[in-house]
């Protein structure tokens, strides 16, 4: 494990400091947490924010990491996200696009200044607009990023909906970004608002918060957006300080960082442990977005976070295992009622089969460089996990189940209605009768 701040166990523990983009056994754990206690944080935004700041060696500002009491490698942890809250008034956001000058193979880790060669550069704001971020050695324009086409978007008081503003609206919230971000005292991101982006004025958007990268740290140090097997694929065969072998993003990537919307308030995630401890970090807050994130970004916020935290012993799983709300299951994969068992048992009595009614909804998470990849990831680590082969996996999340993609290019959500027995057996049987309320 990692070296934890000696501040004793506690039920509570609230995270007021945050990395510069980087996660793993590096980082000092701010803390132990009991066995059932809670997170709260206070989230800076993710993506634009810190994809703009220089000195950032990763896309994303997560929480310092928290240890848990008697989590160990090959433990699980299970994550009960209790509070998502848009604390931000506005947001900008869009498609991008980069500045070659400033950075070397990955604009999101090894950035430099265009004209000084300073790497990871400390910067400074001059102004407003795509051209206010510059080099504090030198003076130039040093951030990797620009919107191919954005937008600025503003929330309504009890975050419900939000509405793309125009140039002048757009500008406002620019000259007062840190306030209208809502970015803590202790963030030492840039806010994307200052980039004052003005496209689609007046599209209506409804509003559902979820926290696009929580869980547990990497065994191996790494930037914080990229731990998952699509953005994690950039780090292999880089030259970089975070270079790594593909054998070594498979063994101690977490796969955490999902940007999957059903990760919101009432969702239980259940992480795997990589290091004693386990590391719980919360970061990558977004006001909504729909399915894939096609545009690769959304609407990245400031949020009141809080997750309760509770250990599951020996249970050694290869990546994130989601439990959503019931109303985010697909429709086919929803618990049966009481009247489809009814139906259900006269056709098995028909037919002469046992019926398997006693069923629970799992969604297994899996990544890749492609939405391919990522759905055989998924498909393998959920037929290790159930013992069961890859075909009856298939077959059973093609007839009860589903594949969703949580963000392109690789990241997705393997739901199947897996037996009760299977997953009493692993641990989990008793996680998914009380979020779904089955006997």
């Amino acid at each position: 494990m990692g070296k934890v701040e000696d501040k004793g166990l506690r039920s509570r523990i609230v995270v007021e400091e945050y990395t510069g983009g980087l996660i793993g056994p590096s980082l000092e754990m701010i803390g132990t947490l009991k066995d059932g206690g809670t997170i709260s944080t206070v989230s800076p935004p993710g993506c634009w924010g810190p994809m703009i700041t220089p000195e950032f060696v990763g896309g994303h500002e997560v929480s310092r990491p928290v240890a848990v009491q008697g989590a160990r490698v090959g433990d699980a942890v299970a994550l009960f996200v209790q509070k998502v809250w848009v604390r931000s008034l506005a947001t900008s956001s869009g498609t991008m696009v980069t500045k070659a000058g400033a950075f070397g193979s990955d604009p999101f880790v090894d950035k430099h200044c265009p004209n000084c060669k300073t790497p990871w550069p400390q910067s400074r704001i001059e102004g407003t607009g795509p051209d206010c971020i510059r080099c504090l050695k030198c003076g130039a324009e040093a951030s990797p990023f620009a919107f191919e086409e954005g937008y600025t978007i503003a929330f309504d008081e009890r975050r419900r909906v939000g509405i793309t503003v125009g140039e002048k609206a757009a500008s406002d919230f620019a000259s007062r970004a840190y306030e209208v971000a809502a970015l803590p005292k202790q963030s030492r991101q840039h806010p994307i608002l200052l980039y004052k982006p003005h496209t689609i004025p007046g599209t209506l958007s409804r509003l559902q918060s979820f926290i696009g990268n929580i869980g547990t740290i990497p065994s191996k140090d790494m930037p914080d957006s990229h731990n998952a097997g699509d953005f994690g694929s950039f780090l292999v065969g880089a030259k970089h300080r975070f270079g790594l072998t593909q054998a070594e993003l498979e063994q101690h990537r977490t796969d955490c960082h999902l940007d999957c919307n059903a990760v919101r308030a009432g969702a239980v995630l259940i992480c795997p442990v990589k290091v004693d401890g386990a590391g719980i970090y919360i970061g990558d807050s977004h006001a909504n977005q729909g399915d894939g994130e096609l545009s690769l970004h959304t609407t990245d916020i400031t949020a009141d976070v809080m997750v309760k935290v509770k250990v599951i012993k020996n249970l050694a799983l290869e990546g994130p295992v989601l439990l959503p709300v019931a109303e985010d299951l697909p429709f086919i994969a929803k618990p049966y009622t009481k009247k489809e068992i009814e139906i259900g048992q006269r056709l098995a009595r028909q037919h002469g089969v046992p019926l398997q009614r006693k069923t629970g909804p799992i969604q297994v998470i899996g990544t890749g460089p492609t939405i391919n990849e990522a759905t055989d990831n998924a498909i393998g680590r959920a037929a290790r996990l159930l013992q069961m082969s890859q075909a009856e996996i298939r077959n059973r999340c093609t007839i009860t189940g589903a594949v969703e993609i949580a963000r392109l290019p690789g990241a997705v959500q393997l739901t199947i209605l897996a037996p009760l027995d299977r997953l009493d057996k692993i641990g989990l049987g008793g996680l998914v009768r009380r979020q779904y309320g089955l006997a």
